[in-house]
């Protein structure tokens, strides 16, 4: 990487093969968690409207991902297309939930999980292998 200014004010930063670098939390203007829900890494995603271009406060990622959920993805495969972190992903998703844009399946919670009766069974099943 290399540094285009002396000046810190106005440093930019490029990477010799990806050109300009824009952090993951210039994209989420500094938020770390979703508006809302979980949404895990398993949660499924699908465009519910589009976007407009005129549309103020979203960036060209919110954009792709709408363009992407055209047909139900997870975060993880957003995720991956984008080539972002999952957490900066989340934060997206939240915004564009927020808008009505896309909505979310998130998993149905496991219940329960700790069943003692169950690891028993499993417990009793690998004794007689």
């Amino acid at each position: 990487m290399t540094s285009l200014s002396d000046d810190p004010a106005e440093e930019q930063w490029l990477d010799d093969e990806a050109g300009r670098i824009v952090r993951p939390y210039v994209m989420t203007r500094g938020r770390t968690q979703p508006s809302r829900g979980q949404i895990d890494l398993i949660t499924l995603v699908v465009t519910t409207n589009p976007v407009t271009s005129g549309e103020v406060g979203l960036g060209p990622e919110h954009h792709t991902i709408v363009r992407l959920c055209e047909r139900p993805l997870s975060v993880a495969e957003i995720a991956a297309s984008l080539d972002l972190p999952a957490g900066t992903v989340r934060v997206l998703l939240g915004d564009l939930v927020d808008r009505g844009l896309v909505a979310i399946q998130e998993p149905a919670q496991e219940i329960n999980v700790l069943d003692l009766e169950t690891y028993k069974a499993v417990l009793n099943g690998l004794r007689t292998l």
